[in-house]
């Protein structure tokens, strides 16, 4: 568990991973086709949707996929 000062992090990549999901399911994508699309694998399409950390060029990828601009994901 982070400090309670760092909270906002863990709280900020949920929402990320949030609006990851939301949008892939709206375009009714499954994680392994978003994965496809992007060549990023799935585990970490997974890791993203849950709260993991994410690396920018995995974001930018995953927006050009999911038809947002990037700063559409980060809220």
């Amino acid at each position: 568990m982070p400090p309670p000062d760092q909270q906002w992090i863990l709280d900020a990549r949920r929402a990320i991973g949030d609006r990851v999901r939301v949008q892939r399911l709206h375009l009714d994508l499954t994680q392994e086709r978003l994965a496809e699309l992007t060549g990023i694998d799935r585990s970490t399409i997974q890791r993203i949707e849950y709260g993991g950390e994410a690396k920018i060029s995995h974001l930018l990828l995953i927006a050009r996929e999911l038809h947002v601009h990037v700063t559409d994901l980060l809220g």
